[in-house]
């Protein structure tokens, strides 16, 4: 008598759980190979991750004439070094990129003037102040008038770089002012104690774990922040008291930190007029006595920058752990 049986398959199905550890066997293997090919020379590798910039070239926006008018761009944050990032350089104004510029600039003597077009809330005190810096310095080496053009957005470190400029013109729907300093930090204290975290702080001195993010500021600490604002405030007032050619008192008046309409700027002394950046290209070649001039800007090759408009994208900003002294209009709440 024959009998027949059914019999399982001799195979079961892997579990994800073991599918998983046998893939990463396999590529660990993969990497073993690799590191050795490449040690023993058998294999070259060059990775790139950071584009490195090239020399300005100078491009003809608009006009025409032998004679130039250089628009400068400054726009986003205003920082002391270029971040870097996998996909290029980051858009932010630096000092290094405006003096190459000026630089640039001062070499061609056919540049008869220079627009600044500024698009900025604001960035670090010593970027901000630098920058100013380099434009009073070029303006005082070539001889040539400067006009600030305050583009959608010009608070706080944008509007102090405005004042290197001998005429400031403000775009109709833009805003302006934010004239301050501020400085913030993170308490995570609260965060930290809730999950069961606490820092532990070796110091030489009382104050050398300053302004922490581990712990409150105490009130000392909180006076100390307060007179090195209250000193980089003064120097704010007196940047735009020597720029506008106003009383100390009156700049402290309209200097409380709020923001201002362009029509409201001008009203209060802070702006010459209100106009559109075609406009401030016109009183700039005005200034410079100028029949007909070509409007020229310096890009990165490989930018593409069609017109007078065209700028980089805004950056995406956010607090770092260490303090940071600003001149910026941030508005919200942490």
């Amino acid at each position: 008598m024959i009998t027949c049986r059914w019999s399982p398959p001799l195979f079961r199905v892997n579990t994800f759980a073991e599918r998983q550890a046998m893939l990463l066997k396999n590529l660990s293997r993969l990497l073993i190979v690799f590191l050795v090919l490449l040690l023993a020379g058998c294999v070259t590798v060059k990775v790139d991750l950071f584009e490195e910039p090239k020399p300005l070239k100078e491009k003809v926006i608009s006009g025409y004439g032998g004679d130039k008018i250089l628009l400068v761009d400054i726009s986003g944050l205003i920082v002391e070094s270029q971040p870097r990032s996998l996909f290029g350089m980051a858009s932010v104004t630096t000092p290094g990129r405006v003096k190459e510029e000026l630089d640039k600039a001062a070499k061609d003597k056919r540049i008869k003037a220079l627009v600044l077009r500024i698009n900025s809330p604001g960035g670090t005190v010593s970027a901000s102040d630098l920058v100013h810096h380099e434009l009073m310095a070029y303006k005082k080496e070539t001889g040539v008038p400067v006009v600030a053009c305050l583009m959608g957005l010009a608070t706080s470190g944008g509007y102090y770089l405005a004042q290197a400029g001998d005429t400031i013109v403000a775009h109709p729907s833009g805003i302006t002012g934010s004239i301050g300093v501020l400085a913030m930090k993170l308490n995570i204290k609260g965060l930290m104690d809730k999950v069961g975290v606490e820092g532990e702080m070796v110091k030489s001195g009382q104050w050398k774990d300053f302004w922490s993010p581990f712990r409150p500021a105490n009130p000392e600490e909180k006076q100390m922040m307060q007179q090195v604002i209250d000193s980089y405030y003064q120097g704010f007032v007196d940047v735009v008291a020597l720029g506008r050619k106003m009383d100390i008192k009156e700049v402290r008046r309209v200097a409380d930190g709020r923001i201002y309409t362009a029509a409201q700027a001008k009203d209060l002394g802070l702006v010459d007029s209100l106009g559109y950046l075609d406009d401030a290209i016109k009183i700039a070649q005005k200034q410079a006595g100028l029949e007909e001039a070509k409007v020229v800007r310096y890009h990165r090759p490989g930018s593409y920058r069609p017109n007078i408009y065209s700028q980089f994208p805004f950056p995406d900003f956010s607090g770092a752990v260490t303090p940071q002294f600003l001149y910026l209009w941030w508005p919200g709440e942490i």
